[in-house]
């Protein structure tokens, strides 16, 4: 197969899987998505969707928010993990976002991208999933499987977002990075992996990593 017909594969695949995408983090809008993406870093997206509504409970607008102390929030969101950073970032980009934007969180990446505990990920994340812009957030799901499929080197996320966008059709981007999480998820986990179930990856994947898998499989017998 050339790259232009594993590319073509990887998509009509993951299209035949995925026509409908859930989106893995529960939300009712922009403000609550940009807090739920950020309460995510190393973390589950079960465990966020088990806390945020505890949070929301109290303040699911930035006014109300800043209404709770940095400590408040930190009691709540401890569960998801590195709550005292998570919670300064919570309290200080809702304030910014009264000051600055009148309580609305901005559709461009650059000013998301300026907001305390924002990171390119999370901008992208809320750009492409709240207003519909077209983004590639790459997580450890998409970094993995676009190095498995051959389409990056898989050295650091910022070339494999570079990768992806130049691969795939604009008009895709926004479907497939989540289609792709799904996929890595449930066909080509990094623990457990089994490449029976994993037909993208069985048809297309680069060759030392499917060597590298037959060799693990063969030193287990």
């Amino acid at each position: 197969m050339t790259k232009t017909e594993k590319v073509s594969f990887a998509i009509s695949t993951l299209q035949q899987l995925y026509p409908e995408i859930p989106i893995p983090l529960d939300h009712k809008d922009p403000y609550t998505l940009l807090i739920a993406v950020l309460m995510s870093a190393q973390s589950t997206d079960v465990r966020v969707n088990k806390i945020a509504p505890l949070l929301f409970a109290k303040a699911d607008n930035p006014f109300d928010m800043v209404k709770l102390s940095v400590e408040e929030i930190r009691e709540i969101i401890k569960p998801v993990g590195l709550s005292p950073m998570k919670s300064k970032g919570i309290y200080g980009l809702s304030k910014i976002l009264i000051e600055k934007y009148d309580g609305e969180v901005p559709k461009d990446i650059e000013l998301l991208e300026e907001l305390p505990a924002v990171g390119h990920k999370t901008a992208s994340v809320v750009v492409s999933q709240a207003f519909g812009i077209p983004a590639f957030p790459v997580d450890t799901h998409i970094q993995r499987l676009m190095y498995r499929w051959g389409f990056s080197n898989g050295k650091n996320v910022v070339q494999t977002e570079r990768d992806a966008k130049r691969l795939f059709p604009k008009e895709l981007w926004n479907d497939l990075h989540l289609q792709i999480i799904w996929y890595g998820r449930e066909y080509s986990p990094a623990r457990g992996w089994n490449l029976d179930n994993d037909v993208i990856t069985k048809t297309i994947g680069r060759k030392t990593v499917l060597n590298d898998y037959y060799k693990k499989l063969k030193s287990r017998k």
